[in-house]
């Protein structure tokens, strides 16, 4: 059964989730522990070790793993139960190539009707992401504002449904984006061409910040790529 605590009642477990959207509430916690690797690819997830967890019942777990399901995070095998998805050095590829495509076209269209807002808005994520990508500690926050980042500048392109299809790619990748910027030092280059990015949109040089989103994204999925080639024989032979 499900907690009958009082709506906002805290509880000294840390694992506790208040009585709201419980299901939306389960998929975030379970999406932060695949992000953050506390979850690994190919680990089982059962459904009543995660309600006991939470302290909720199999229902909302059940059907926030179907969220997540969706997403791409994690695989429900018949008769084995879920478990978290495992992307290939190509699989990388292979949707930072898609990423490029459609974010360039989602860009493309959005520049031509940004407003001050937009601008105001993104750069304001843009120094909270400056000041978290510096701090190991902060981790946990930089796919999150990464993506905020971005989806700002993409939102003149009122294409909601567009944008829901390149956030669910983006989810895919955000454990090994994370795994990219901390292992090859690649803050530094990440911060400068965001930087760039927002100027040249504020420009309206919809050609120059298309080429630099292009160059942005496909050398962030080809860095990960050898990075995942590089750690996955150790992890293999237990290095």
């Amino acid at each position: 059964m499900e907690p009958n605590l009082p709506n906002g009642q805290e509880s000294g477990n840390d694992s506790f989730i208040p009585r709201q959207s419980l299901t939306l509430a389960v998929a975030e916690k379970l999406r932060e522990k695949i992000f953050c690797g506390e979850l690994r690819e190919g680990q089982q997830l059962r459904q009543d070790a995660i309600a006991a967890e939470f302290r909720v019942s199999r229902i909302p777990v059940r059907e926030a793993l179907r969220h997540l399901e969706a997403e791409g995070l994690i695989t429900i095998v018949p008769h084995h139960g879920a478990v978290v998805s495992a992307l290939s050095p190509d699989d990388i590829e292979e949707l930072f190539d898609i990423r490029a495509l459609l974010e360039c076209d989602l860009l493309r269209r959005s520049i031509p009707h940004l407003t001050e807002e937009d601008f105001a808005r993104a750069e304001a994520v843009m120094k909270d992401f400056e000041k978290d990508l510096f701090e190991p500690a902060h981790m946990s926050s930089w796919g999150r504002l990464n993506w905020q980042f971005h989806s700002a500048l993409y939102s003149g392109a009122r294409r909601p449904h567009f944008l829901s299809v390149v956030r669910n790619i983006n989810n895919n990748g955000e454990r090994y984006t994370r795994l990219q910027l901390y292992l090859t030092r690649g803050v530094e280059r990440a911060k400068q061409e965001h930087r760039e990015l927002l100027a040249l949109c504020r420009k309206r040089d919809v050609d120059a910040a298309c080429e630099l989103l292009q160059r942005h994204i496909t050398h962030a999925g080809q860095s990960l790529k050898q990075v995942l080639q590089e750690r996955r024989p150790e992890e293999k032979t237990g290095r």
